[in-house]
């Protein structure tokens, strides 16, 4: 298990995360309320078992919202949501995303337009929900999850590589443009995270060797891995960080 640091600052934050039920999402839903902060999640499947478990272990359930990050109107309605029971969203964390690998000569109109709403789309009508009550704050901190996919120049998934790159890009423009409201927008592109949904699905004994070979630390990356770095980016602690790209993956890329 990763040790945390404690952040202070984050105790009764009102945090928003999506797809903060299972894989990456589910440990930092788990490290905000270890923080004492007020979370609010939305997941596509039913989380309200993790959400439970998550009350008896931290005393205070995170407020979970069953929704589709693709459904906009749905979205801004559990950001509304969560900012009704916790105060206006402080600290949003765009995580929800879908690596399903594809071809490009098989890719038809319509997986395009899902692999972009899932991927991108999401993100900015994301952050477009709460800045207006970050303004009103006074500041806040976005984190928007990207990869180092498309760094690595790697085949398999080319739109979900594309909309991590739009993401870095989203994030230091739109950290520009709301700079001056103590807006601080960054991105977070972790390396291979060994979730349980990529042990089932493309984590070989070969492809897990292969990419070891790339990092520089010989460790596999967890969930738990990222969580300090996302909290670190939602603290104050990192107040004169903002539009950059932070890679968590073990030594894999270079961000200069």
């Amino acid at each position: 298990m990763t040790e945390t640091a404690i952040f202070p600052d984050l105790k009764g934050a009102s945090v928003f995360i999506t797809g903060g039920g299972s894989g990456i999402g589910a440990a930092l839903t788990d490290g905000f309320l270890a923080q004492g902060a007020n979370v609010g999640f939305v997941q596509r499947s039913d989380a309200s078992g993790f959400a439970a478990e998550m009350g008896e272990k931290h005393g205070r359930a995170p407020l979970f919202i069953q929704c589709d990050v693709t459904d906009t109107a749905a979205l801004k309605a559990a950001i509304d949501q969560t900012a009704e029971a916790f105060g206006p969203v402080s600290v949003l964390v765009n995580n929800a995303a879908n690596d399903k690998r594809h071809d490009t000569l098989d890719v038809d109109e319509a997986f395009w337009d899902w692999m972009i709403a899932i991927n991108l789309k999401a993100y900015f009508f994301g952050m477009q929900a709460v800045i207006p009550g970050m303004q009103k704050l006074g500041g806040g901190a976005i984190i928007n999850f990207s990869s180092i996919s498309y760094k690595m120049g790697q085949a398999g998934y080319p739109i979900y590589a594309a909309s991590n790159a739009a993401i870095a890009n989203l994030s230091h423009t739109m950290a520009r443009e709301f700079g001056h409201d103590k807006i601080r927008i960054n991105a977070l592109a972790p390396g291979w995270v060994l979730t349980q949904k990529q042990k089932d699905m493309w984590a070989t004994p070969e492809a897990l060797e292969g990419h070891l070979g790339l990092q520089c630390l010989k460790e596999h990356l967890y969930e738990e891995d990222v969580v300090g770095t996302t909290l670190f980016l939602a603290s104050k602690v990192s107040r004169m960080i903002t539009g950059q790209v932070i890679c968590v993956d073990g030594g894999v890329v270079q961000t200069g």
